[in-house]
């Protein structure tokens, strides 16, 4: 990559065009940012094969090197594998790094022993992930610390992980930086799987424990209520949790899987009288966002992260007794639903991705030792990927 040219490279998602998440969405739409913006930009991507051809390949996409690495692997090996080699080729080439999350903080000393300048998006505290086993556990919890140190610069995506980050690094290394969303657009699909407008309720997450699955359907299902519960996200009969939420279900209760074409979530979002969000771990959660920029009422889990990204005009919850109580006051209390509506959309406005990207432009550039960026509005595309049907 030229030196006279800003240049970046993002590490640490599975990469782009978007197709599993939030942080992948995140690498598009910033890569597409500055590629438009004139930068030099080169995104990592994994490709699981039964067999190596070429370990390290790149092609041009939109202005965007797709920088593709080969693995022979399945599951965390493959992606420590692919970290490993992300690392190895990212060093060669110098410059400054963005890096998605700590899942491959092992790797980051060797990338700033050989000179690049490193900016680190911590994500949540996700050693503190009841799912994960205590070894699983303590190798994040090490990994994060390592990231911490290894980084030029740390970036918090909600204010609490900036509080958690402090207890690491000193607050001057660590900036605090929002996802982003869109507003909806003008022509909105009807309700996907033949649901009425206004007549459910909707939960788009990973099945998982810290996302509060179980309390929201034991909370739901106590009693008939007369609507339904959608619960995106994918189910294992040989999942413990799974089949735990499964028996806990009223007949009102839908599992339709996970959906990833963007404009059914939308749909489904936009129609729902409520949206739950059970998450406890982690800082601005992708899905609630989305929720807020969709004018959502919200029924979340009563934590920091939450209650900072949605602010005091939603429901709340604790425990299954308190899901159950907010459940009812958004079936009958409609004029508190309508202010928490209304509330939705103002709070939305914090979360724009035109101020996002250029906030994290202006990062990169203190990182990298660029000169400032002119505040212009730059008109690029949507992605093309798809949203996460069952994100965070």
């Amino acid at each position: 990559m030229p030196d006279r040219i800003p240049a970046v490279l993002i590490l640490g998602t599975r990469g782009i065009p978007a197709a599993h998440g939030g942080f992948e969405t995140f690498a598009e739409r910033f890569a597409r940012y500055l590629a438009v913006r004139g930068w030099c930009v080169g995104v990592y991507c994994q490709r699981e094969v039964k067999r190596v051809g070429t370990r390290i390949s790149s092609r041009v996409w939109n202005g965007i090197e797709l920088i593709t690495v080969e693995v022979g692997l399945k599951g965390p090996a493959a992606t420590l594998a692919f970290d490993a080699f992300c690392a190895w080729d990212a060093a060669r080439r110098g410059g400054v790094y963005l890096v998605l999350g700590y899942n491959g903080a092992a790797f980051l000393p060797y990338l700033r022993a050989s000179g690049g300048r490193i900016l680190t998006n911590m994500d949540g505290i996700e050693w503190r992930r009841p799912k994960w086993s205590p070894p699983i556990r303590a190798y994040f919890y090490v990994s994060e610390w390592i990231a911490a140190w290894s980084s030029h610069r740390l970036v918090a995506d909600h204010p609490a992980i900036a509080d958690h980050l402090a207890t690491r690094r000193p607050r001057r290394a660590i900036t605090t930086i929002p996802y982003g969303g869109d507003p909806p657009s003008d022509e909105i699909a009807p309700p996907p799987l033949g649901l009425e407008a206004g007549r459910y309720l909707v939960s788009i997450a990973r099945i998982e424990p810290d996302n509060n699955i179980l309390t929201i359907v034991e909370a739901f299902s106590r009693r008939p209520r007369g609507v339904r519960l959608v619960v995106l996200g994918t189910m294992c009969v040989h999942n413990r949790y799974h089949r735990a939420v499964e028996e806990a279900a009223s007949p009102e209760v839908l599992f339709p899987g996970p959906i990833y074409e963007p404009d059914q979530v939308q749909a489904l979002r936009i129609h729902a009288l409520a949206y739950l969000h059970g998450h406890s771990v982690g800082g601005t959660n992708p899905s609630l966002v989305e929720a807020l920029w969709a004018g959502n009422a919200v029924i979340a889990h009563a934590n920091p992260f939450n209650r900072g990204t949605a602010g005091d005009a939603q429901f709340y919850f604790e425990d299954v007794d308190s899901c159950a109580v907010a459940i009812e006051q958004v079936l009958d209390e409609a004029e508190a639903v309508a202010h928490a509506r209304a509330a939705a959309r103002r709070r939305a406005e914090d979360f724009r991705w035109g101020d996002v990207l250029a906030a994290y432009e202006d990062e990169v550039r203190r990182v990298g030792g660029y000169p400032p960026a002119e505040r212009v509005k730059v008109p690029f595309a949507e992605p093309i990927g798809a949203t996460a049907g069952a994100s965070g």
